[in-house]
């Protein structure tokens, strides 16, 4: 009998814990999972005030353009957007111009080298400390022939022979990212190029007002970056009013100017931003295409 009640006791005891264990799992689950909607819930906050400053930085850019077509680092598009407090959260964001960056694609105009704009991206090579032999090598990707471009250039028959094999492009970049596929361009190579180049739609001028002193000497044959540096200190004060501005103000050893390489207004933009609410943040780029009237259109959005 005494035996009975103890193992009587003991069953109780693993049902009791049995319970408990029971209770505190679905305690748990069903933490988990408000949790889980909570994350949903702020999540979709926070990609709609995404969208919503997408939308704000194309009004932005749709009034600057009814004003006039020069684009310059002193108009309101150009100011970062400070850390705005929104209900349960923040976002922050800017606007930044996409042709004050050499156009990869710029080197093949018409199914055609560029001769102007593969100098133009060979001296940016040069400045950055990598090979010249990598401008044929974009070349080739991005032409539609399979000739290969001397010196550097590589087409199907080398691309073919690697592991795994792929095919030269013969089309145009469509992000700085797709330079990796391309041969010679490593890691290190797209980093050094990364704060100076972008891939944008179709070939574009750099803008004058925006462009870096890596990017001013590079598309400016006998301007030295020193040269440059020094002329951007001059554009802070002063933007160029248009191209005979910008002209009047190089030294005079700069020597003639392309202007199909230059502009002082822009049509591509990159909108940055970034929305938090509670613990989740989200992060996207948006590249815009302006015109003179129309709304700036979308051409690409990505989370980041």
């Amino acid at each position: 009998m005494t035996r009975q009640r103890g193992m009587a006791v003991i069953t109780a005891i693993l049902v009791v814990a049995l319970a408990a264990s029971a209770a505190a799992f679905m305690a748990w689950q069903q933490q988990l999972w408000v949790r889980q909607v909570q994350n949903l819930n702020e999540s979709a906050q926070a990609r709609a005030v995404a969208r919503a400053a997408l939308q704000w930085a194309r009004s932005i850019l749709a009034e600057d353009a009814r004003k006039d077509a020069v684009d310059h680092e002193g108009e309101p598009w150009a100011t970062a957007l400070a850390p705005l407090p929104v209900e349960g959260g923040e976002l922050t964001g800017r606007i930044l111009d996409a042709q004050g960056l050499f156009n990869l694609n710029s080197v093949v105009r018409g199914g055609r080298a560029s001769a102007a704009d593969v100098a133009a991206f060979g001296r940016l090579l040069a400045q950055l400390g990598l090979p010249a032999e990598l401008a044929g090598a974009l070349v080739d990707w991005i032409d539609p022939d399979g000739d290969t471009t001397y010196p550097g250039g590589a087409e199907d028959f080398h691309y073919l022979s690697l592991d795994p094999a792929y095919r030269a492009a013969n089309r145009a970049l469509t992000t700085v990212d797709g330079l990796a596929r391309i041969k010679g361009y490593d890691e290190a190579a797209l980093a050094h190029l990364r704060p100076f180049v972008t891939a944008l739609p179709q070939p574009t001028p750099v803008n004058v007002n925006t462009a870096p002193a890596e990017v001013l000497a590079a598309v400016i044959p006998e301007l030295s970056l020193q040269q440059a540096r020094a002329l951007l200190e001059s554009r802070a004060d002063r933007h160029f009013r248009d191209l005979a501005d910008f002209r009047a103000r190089l030294p005079p050893t700069a020597g003639p100017v392309n202007d199909t390489l230059l502009a002082v207004g822009s049509r591509y933009f990159v909108v940055a931003g970034h929305a938090r609410f509670g613990r989740v943040r989200v992060g996207f780029e948006a590249l815009l295409e302006r015109g003179t009237t129309a709304w700036p259109r979308l051409v690409w959005q990505k989370n980041i």
